[in-house]
């Protein structure tokens, strides 16, 4: 499968387990925690899409203090913005080195695909600590598997 192929579907994968995270968060009663972290991951991706587009991402608040319904928004819309980014690329072009800097003001250089490959992890990485919150406080964990959503 070619990179650019993998990467859409990291972020096919990435939104749906979003919405499952999403939706999980909206049935009863969960830890605060759980929505800071569900907030973050949102927040990260914007950042990087911030950072992607070349723009200043300083500004940006990278463990924003939002509810659920905020998340909801932002969900839908670094959805909409990252289908939007990934469409002017192909398997050439999405290797490009791009400059930016971290939230420290620090300078980066890195390749386009390794930061879409790093955002889907973090989400990933994060909404597993969410599921652990989730079961700790009674609730059934989501199943966020890549395999389910392919199957």
């Amino acid at each position: 499968m070619r990179r650019l192929n993998t990467i859409q579907m990291m972020y096919k994968h990435l939104d749906w387990a979003n919405q499952r995270i999403l939706e999980a968060l909206r049935n009863g009663e969960v830890p605060q925690q759980a929505i800071r972290l569900f907030a973050h991951i949102l927040q990260a991706e914007q950042v990087w899409l911030t950072r992607l587009q070349g723009k200043d991402s300083s500004s940006l608040p990278i463990w924003p203090d939002i509810d659920l319904a905020a998340c909801a928004q932002q969900a839908k819309s670094n959805n909409q913005h990252f289908q939007e980014y990934l469409s002017g690329f192909n398997d050439t072009n999405v290797q490009q080195i791009i400059s930016y800097s971290n939230s420290q003001g620090k300078q980066f250089r890195t390749s386009i695909h390794d930061i879409l490959t790093h955002v889907a992890l973090h989400g990933q990485y994060h909404r597993g600590q969410i599921n652990l919150l989730l079961r700790t406080a009674g609730n059934e964990p989501v199943n966020v598997d890549f395999i389910t959503l392919v199957r």
